[in-house]
């Protein structure tokens, strides 16, 4: 009787595994069929084709950033060092080079510890190449079905790949694709993520510590969880050494080091040149929409393409280093002159008219609210973070709060270029790409001020007027300009005094400026500067002399790089190359450009270095000389706009041209005074201080040595002169100095 129970027993436990081994068996066959979706194929698979990023590199091939959906810059599997790839093995998978792409010892495991006994220590069951499958090939939902079906086909995959690939390449493929935390894929970019070095120059416990975030890459992530990192990390150290890839003295003594990170950022929002990245980009996805064809698409974020540029990364860093220290300082004084006055506190128009600008207004205005309705939701405070000139930082605020504080922030932007070839070397488009995309460089229009003088003084030259000829300080009102009247502003002695026209230069003299133009002749003056490479609207009017155009920081560098270019403009560029992800060329960009003729003599520009160089060797930008101690060969030009809304600074050396303004992004906020918001004060410190830096690099020798060329001997006679001359006696005799002289503006064209 018990025997037969046995047998009853036995028969229906049969039945049932034979049951469940059927059924199981019909499941992997329905899946290998594709009824549950379709399984790459070994055609698939032999063609693997995964989202590379987009690279760009400076002048010497460092890389400067990427453009990607995902953060992937494969690299081959010589690359890779040993240690990397024995931490990945004694991890996740010891058995790799024993199994076919399933491991059965380790699903044995899985079966029975992890899913009968809820032992979540004993680890999961899926081999590297099993992983590799779920990197290559994305999950889909089967609902209650997803697990098995997914398992089912990484297994099935996974016996693909080992038929397809070696151990070798597998491993490649794996260390290319695995996803680590932050959106980033692959061990390349790990490894230039949070150590800011290529993978081959990982040592074993920054290995140790990538590897570890596998396991889950969010409560493992070295930034938000370190001590959770570490310890991680040691588990792989003991893995490492249970398994004999580390001795007992290596082991230790990777225990003992501490976790230090150096981010290299990459993103759009951070790092090095974001706003030069972002012009590319633009740049970029024009070129790649006009170079794909059917047969070979290019994508910017998925192609892989290698981008080279003009510009240079070390230059670059200490561009915005430089804007940076000196803005910290300006942005002190800016506030503490407005005090509680300032228009971003008390100016209730002003706050109100961007306040409505805003989205979340506009979204309220779309609700058809009451503007008290929307104002008090606006009013509403809660948390949310501010960006501040020393760091972000979190505060209880609302919208309104908000829009004050970024109205008060000043902004600034930089272009350095090669003026012989018009190569961008840097480009700082503002203080902080992440609170402030808008680009100050190329987009940005804002009047020039006195920086637009030495174009009114070389058409002046051009039209025969010499260096040493004298214009009379005193202001004039001009009948027929409706009283205009402009005046100068610091110690100029307009009563008897006549200024050459190098030292009505150097000192920015606003009255001679203006007489200088007369002689020059604005059409002559306009036309001159369309030469130079401006093609901004120029004003048909007297004020022209004063710096009123609206030009770019980009207008300017290319216009002032004529000065040391033979008399010829440049057009400012940065592109050099671009290839595909191989590294075969698909495009070599010619700048040269021999039909740009010279917009004037080489008289003239001799004369005009020599009265550049008198700005900041006597003039208004002494301080170049004064303050921050620069001996280099050296010209330049301070500018400054009425009511101190802009601050410029152009510094000219035989192999450098630096364009660099300073402002608020509302037009209606300027400086409170015009000694800290002149261009000597608000903009020239950063180009100091850049000069300075690049003075202590020897890398840069070539530039901040070079000298500017003897003036020929007919040009040096010419500037032979006193630098101001008096009136006659008879003359200051029969002028009233208080008076102001009433004249017609001369229009000779």
């Amino acid at each position: 009787m018990k025997k037969d129970r046995l047998k009853k027993i036995g028969s229906v436990v049969f039945k049932i595994t034979a049951g469940f081994v059927g059924l199981l068996c019909v499941f992997i066959i329905s899946v290998r069929l594709g009824l549950w979706g379709h399984i790459p194929t070994s055609t698939d698979i032999q063609e693997l084709s995964q989202y590379e990023a987009s690279e760009i590199y400076d002048t010497n091939n460092e890389l400067i950033g990427k453009f990607y959906l995902s953060n992937r810059q494969p690299i081959a599997y010589s690359e890779i060092p040993q240690h990397v790839i024995d931490a990945l093995i004694a991890t996740e998978d010891v058995r790799f080079y024993d199994h076919n792409g399933i491991d059965i010892k380790s699903l044995f495991r899985v079966l029975f510890k992890t899913i009968l006994l809820q032992d979540a220590s004993s680890g999961g069951g899926s081999t590297i190449t099993q992983q590799l499958a779920k990197n290559l090939f994305s999950r889909k939902d089967y609902g209650i079905f997803t697990l098995p079906v997914v398992k089912t086909k990484e297994m099935i995959v996974a016996r693909r790949l080992e038929k397809n690939y070696s151990k070798t390449e597998i491993l490649e493929l794996y260390s290319n694709t695995v996803p680590f935390s932050g959106n980033t894929y692959g061990i390349e970019s790990a490894a230039l993520k949070y150590f800011n070095k290529k993978t081959s120059e990982l040592t074993p416990t920054e290995a140790a510590t990538l590897i570890g975030t596998l396991k889950a890459t969010y409560t493992y992530d070295p930034k938000r969880f370190p001590k959770q990192n570490i310890k991680r990390r040691n588990t792989v150290l003991h893995q490492m050494h249970k398994y004999g890839f580390l001795t007992d003295a290596e082991y230790k003594n990777n225990l003992q080091d501490s976790l230090k990170l150096d981010f290299g950022h990459y993103d759009e929002q951070r790092g090095l040149a974001p706003y030069f990245r972002e012009e590319v980009r633009n740049t970029m996805l024009a070129w790649c929409k006009e170079n794909s064809t059917k047969d070979t698409p290019y994508n910017l974020y998925t192609s892989g393409l290698k981008i080279y540029t003009t510009l240079d990364k070390t230059l670059q860093q200490y561009a915005e280093e430089s804007m940076k220290e000196h803005l910290q300082k300006l942005q002190k004084t800016f506030e503490e002159e407005f005090g509680k006055n300032a228009p971003w506190l008390s100016n209730k128009t002003l706050i109100a008219s961007v306040v409505k600008k805003t989205q979340a207004y506009k979204k309220l205005k779309a609700k058809d609210l009451s503007e008290k309705a929307i104002m008090d939701s606006l009013s509403v405070k809660k948390k949310m973070w501010w960006y501040g000139s020393k760091g972000n930082k979190e505060v209880v605020a609302s919208t309104i709060d908000s829009v004050q504080h970024y109205l008060k922030f000043l902004n600034a932007g930089m272009l350095a270029i090669d003026p012989h070839s018009g190569a961008v070397k840097s480009w700082v488009g503002g203080v902080n790409f992440e609170h402030f995309k808008y680009d100050h460089v190329k987009k940005s229009k804002r009047q020039v001020g006195s920086t637009f003088k030495p174009i009114v003084y070389t058409t002046a030259l051009e039209q025969g007027v010499a260096p040493c000829d004298y214009f009379s300080a005193r202001e004039v009102e001009y009948e027929n300009m409706e009283g205009w009247s402009p005046s100068n502003s610091g110690n100029i002695d307009e009563k008897y005094l006549n200024y050459s026209l190098k030292t009505a230069l150097s000192k920015s003299i606003n009255t001679v400026s203006v007489k200088v133009l007369e002689e020059a002749g604005i059409g002559n003056t306009i036309a001159l500067a369309k030469k130079l490479g401006i093609t901004s609207t120029l004003p048909k009017v007297p004020s022209l002399a004063l710096g009123t155009a609206e030009l770019s920081i980009y207008e300017m560098a290319g216009a002032y790089a004529a000065y040391v270019n033979d008399s010829k403009p440049v057009s400012p560029y940065y592109l050099l190359k671009v290839e595909n992800k191989k590294g075969e060329l698909l495009e070599e960009f010619d700048h040269t450009n021999d039909t740009v003729q010279p917009a004037f003599s080489e008289r003239t520009r001799q004369i005009m270095v020599e009265l550049l160089q008198s700005v900041v060797n006597t003039g208004t930008a002494s301080r170049m000389r004064n303050t921050y101690g620069l001996q280099n060969d050296l010209g330049g030009k301070t500018g400054t706009t009425q009511s101190n809304k802009d601050a410029w600074f152009v510094s000219v050396m035989p192999k450098l041209v630096t364009v660099t303004w300073v402002g608020n992004d509302d037009h209606r906020i300027g400086f409170k005074t015009t000694r800290t918001g002149q261009g000597a004060n608000a903009a020239l410190p950063i180009a100091a201080k850049l000069l300075q830096k690049i003075n202590k690099d020897t890398t840069f020798n070539a530039i901040t040595k070079a000298q500017f060329k003897n003036p020929s001997a007919t040009v040096a006679e010419m500037l032979d002169c006193a630098p101001t001359k008096r009136d006659g006696f008879f003359k200051r005799l029969f002028t009233n100095p208080d008076k102001k002289k009433k004249s017609n503006f001369k229009t000779k064209n």
